[in-house]
């Protein structure tokens, strides 16, 4: 994907749109894509993820999170849509 649909400060666009793919944010996705194209794969591989998928979390745990993100309208959002929202904010 050309820089100008994600931005100049992907440094490594071809894991930043497959996390995207995936359901990453675009925070997470660049923040993971960016380390890894300073660290190398496998160091950022090794250090993993720590949270559990946002369909083990609660409702008021996603509620939390989208709050901490301002996301509007979260008050009045499902599970389904909460964790949408936190995935695409």
């Amino acid at each position: 994907m050309p820089a100008d649909k994600h931005g100049p400060g992907i440094k490594n666009p071809d894991v930043y749109e497959e996390l995207r793919s995936d359901g990453a944010s675009k925070e997470k996705a660049a923040r993971i894509s960016n380390a890894m194209a300073s660290e190398g794969a496998s160091k950022v591989g090794r250090r993993g993820g720590k949270s559990p998928a946002y369909e083990e979390w609660t409702v008021a745990e996603l509620r939390q999170r989208a709050a901490e993100l301002d996301v509007e309208g979260r008050s009045y959002m499902r599970k389904d849509r909460l964790i949408d929202a936190l995935r695409n904010h």
